[in-house]
């Protein structure tokens, strides 16, 4: 049996876009958030023949044939998705499972690890650095949004996220997300977005967002992602139904805003909503607070952490080298 690569990328939180029209001169850019759970785990071999398990078997196919055409691989390859977090909720799902099976086919076979250009050849970053930005570090990022390239918005900043806060995921499994073609046809139907706003949003992230970050201040940093989430939601509203797509969801973040917690939202098109603690015993408060209040119905509240790294692949000798027969 060959060696074995298993690669586990983190879930990641889209804080809001900076320019969703392009009015400074590149479009979208974003501030996002890396999670510590929930995450995707693939683990790769060399076999006789191509062998898939796990989750989105057949996006792994795709992928693994444009991979293999790009990289010039001549193996074939069991892969098993041994967890997924969950598709179409706001939590990149897509991008990072794709970059999970390149890092891992990559480092299976000794190449070094090109993200970007695995992002750009599998159809991921066409508007967001961050599933790229979050293979190579965690924390929170900022990208530069679109320009002229092929590759994934560039990395512009990136600060660590305070040990001790809390993210609380508030999901609704019964709903998904924009994706895919009508993802696209939601962008198409969309207002322009003024160019004060975008420069009011560019503000907050360098001079309240950021700096909340770097000294500490959960309020700074709540408040100023709160206003963003505020003003990107009223943008994308006219297309998913509101300023959050689950409405179980918005009951559920108004009262987490109205009993303290801090930075109210919902990442990419949803349906998961995110709020933030202090502490962990000031999230699991509010977390029953919710529940008690019963907002909680139908729908999955997770208390996480931050992630201050990046994508983690480790490798496993075969039995035959581990005994020094192979």
């Amino acid at each position: 049996m060959d060696d074995v690569v298993t690669v586990s990328a983190p879930a990641r939180l889209h804080l809001g876009f900076l320019d969703p029209g392009g009015s400074l001169g590149r479009r979208f850019g974003g501030i996002g958030l890396a999670l510590a759970a929930p995450r995707t785990t693939v683990g790769i071999r060399r076999a006789a023949s191509d062998t898939i398990n796990g989750a989105s078997t057949r996006r792994v196919r795709d992928h693994l044939e444009r991979l293999r055409g790009a990289l010039d691989l001549k193996s074939a390859y069991a892969i098993s998705v041994e967890s997924a977090m969950p598709a179409h909720a706001g939590l990149g799902s897509g991008t990072q499972l794709a970059l999970a099976l390149a890092c891992g086919l990559r480092r299976l076979e000794g190449l070094e690890l090109d993200p970007e250009a695995d992002a750009a050849l599998l159809g991921r970053g066409n508007r967001s650095g961050l599933g790229v930005a979050f293979v190579t570090g965690g924390g929170v990022a900022v990208d530069g949004g679109k320009g002229t390239s092929d590759l994934p918005p560039p990395l512009i900043a990136r600060l660590a996220f305070p040990e001790t806060w809390r993210v609380i995921l508030v999901m609704d499994p019964r709903q998904e997300g924009f994706h895919g073609p009508a993802e696209l046809e939601a962008f198409a139907t969309l207002p322009p977005f003024a160019e004060k706003d975008a420069a009011r949003i560019c503000q907050l992230v360098l001079l309240r967002a950021l700096p909340g970050l770097a000294e500490q201040d959960l309020s700074a940093f709540g408040g100023a992602i709160t206003e963003i989430q505020q003003m990107v939601g009223a943008h994308f509203a006219s297309a998913q139904g509101g300023v959050f797509t689950s409405g179980k969801v918005a009951a559920a973040c108004e009262w987490l805003a109205a009993n303290g917690a801090h930075g109210i939202g919902q990442s990419s098109w949803g349906p998961t909503g995110f709020a933030f603690a202090a502490t962990d015993e000031e999230a699991i408060q509010l977390v029953e607070g919710v529940t008690q209040a019963g907002l909680a119905e139908d729908l999955d509240l997770l208390i996480v952490e931050g992630r201050n790294r990046g994508i983690e692949i480790s490798r496993t000798a075969s039995l035959s080298r581990r005994l020094g027969t192979g």
